[in-house]
């Protein structure tokens, strides 16, 4: 699955990264505290957080992810959107909480 289809089937909202919406998400990530996401997020995954900052974009941009999205209605604060902008860094937004984000494109990556 690609990175718009997931968008289109779970409608997400698009905060950043439209050129990129065609890249494949080979996983989902799920994980809160930067070191660890830093070292063990998959590259091409989809990665699901509540964290809101810029090292959030700088961590996703170093760990090669596919996207990031932020759970439970959290959105970025302003550097954060400003350098995913300026990477062209997919980052979505929705309301649902995390382990549902997750399931959810679990379920439509194997189904």
């Amino acid at each position: 699955m690609n990175i718009r289809e997931m968008i289109e089937s779970l409608g997400f909202k698009i905060a950043a990264g439209e050129a990129e919406l065609n890249r494949k998400i080979s996983i989902v990530y799920i994980c809160d505290l930067l070191s660890f996401a830093m070292s063990k997020a998959p590259k091409d995954s989809a990665w699901i957080t509540v964290m809101n900052n810029v090292n959030v974009i700088a961590v996703a941009s170093l760990a090669d992810v596919s996207c990031v999205i932020m759970a439970e209605g959290v959105t970025p604060d302003a550097q954060a959107l400003a350098k995913a902008k300026s990477l062209d860094l997919p980052l979505l937004l929705s309301d649902l909480p995390a382990f549902q984000i997750g399931q959810s494109i679990a379920a439509k990556m194997s189904g």
